[in-house]
């Protein structure tokens, strides 16, 4: 299949109301509104295409972009592309980020970007380096170790409060996930949760202004992030 007959296939499944779903959750104009069982039907029937999802990545349409991770190839991600499609999902970073995250996940240069995107200052990019961390604990990364993860509660515990807002719910994101994913640290994470909110608390004392995506019990929800209930 070519660019332009995915392009029209997409056209044709969009419909007015997914189109008003996915504006509500803060979607442009530029998508068709195609729902995600659609999606998926279009995936199967391509299955792996690096080049098309390089194509549809390029369109800057939000279903596009959608197909494009789910199509690609972790296999033929390397550091330089991962960096591109970070930087380039921005525009949508809320909806794209759980996708994005979950095929540089599965790359060979999982560890090298995720470790790079949480120290990055920009607020989108140490994003996509906690939904990094996350679905690598979802897809049972071994290669993250336990004590590793305890180093990560360690800093999201000292760095949450201070950090912007799409970063603080990757963080949360995170930490759930850590606590869910790994069991030897449920305990922890659940202790490190507790006294995030306790210091939430504190910063509404002194008039710091809450911004609503503070930690959350491990145990009370998933780690998946980038969806936002748009399926």
């Amino acid at each position: 299949m070519t660019v332009k007959d995915v392009m029209g296939q997409l056209e044709r499944l969009g419909t007015a109301q997914a189109r008003k779903t996915y504006a509500r959750h803060g979607a442009g104009e530029n998508m068709f509104g195609v729902s995600f069982a659609d999606l998926y039907k279009v995936q199967k029937q391509i299955r792996k295409d690096h080049g098309l999802a390089r194509q549809l990545w390029k369109t800057r349409n939000l279903d596009a972009q959608w197909l494009a991770t789910m199509i690609a190839d972790p296999v033929e991600i390397d550091s330089r592309e991962a960096d591109d499609w970070a930087k380039d999902s921005q525009h949508h970073a809320h909806l794209l980020g759980g996708f994005l995250a979950d095929l540089v996940a599965r790359s060979e240069c999982a560890h090298e970007k995720m470790r790079a995107w949480m120290k990055s200052k920009d607020e989108f990019t140490r994003a996509a380096g906690y939904n990094l961390l996350a679905s690598r604990l979802k897809n049972g990364d071994e290669t993250l170790s336990d004590e590793e993860c305890e180093r990560f509660l360690s800093t999201i515990e000292r760095e949450i409060q201070g950090s912007p807002n799409r970063a603080r719910y990757s963080m949360n994101t995170a930490l759930i996930a850590i606590g869910t994913y790994r069991r030897a640290l449920t305990a922890e994470a659940l202790k490190t949760a507790k006294r995030i909110g306790k210091g939430r608390g504190r910063s509404r004392q002194h008039g710091v202004q809450d911004a609503g995506c503070g930690a959350v019990h491990p145990e009370g929800g998933g780690a998946e992030e980038g969806r936002e209930g748009v399926v």
